[in-house]
């Protein structure tokens, strides 16, 4: 059931994102750079306070949390805490897509 809600979020992104840019190929590079950006940046880090803090905020690293059946203490955050990050990720995407919309269109 995580794994769904997971998809659905990232789905929900991509449309937030779609409806700003208004170019499905700009939205694709723009979703996927947000999600494997925070990867990359968080192994460059050194620092684990700020890795931490990095992977708590990250849509993908926090997301994929919620698969997490065993070893939960050892992660980051919390499976249904990184879902709900995620969730605002999604949130934030579809409302500047639709403030945009919006003052476009109107």
């Amino acid at each position: 059931m995580g794994s769904v809600l997971y998809l659905a979020l990232i789905a929900l992104i991509g449309l937030g994102m779609a409806t700003a840019v208004r170019e499905a190929a700009s939205a694709i590079g723009i979703v996927l750079g947000l999600l494997y950006v925070f990867p990359v940046v968080t192994r460059v880090v050194n620092d684990p306070e700020w890795q931490c803090h990095l992977q708590q905020t990250s849509p993908m690293t926090a997301g994929l949390a919620v698969q997490a059946t065993v070893h939960l203490h050892e992660l980051p955050i919390g499976p249904w805490a990184g879902l709900g990050v995620l969730a605002t990720w999604a949130a934030a995407a579809l409302l500047v897509g639709s403030l945009l919309l919006h003052r476009r269109d109107a």
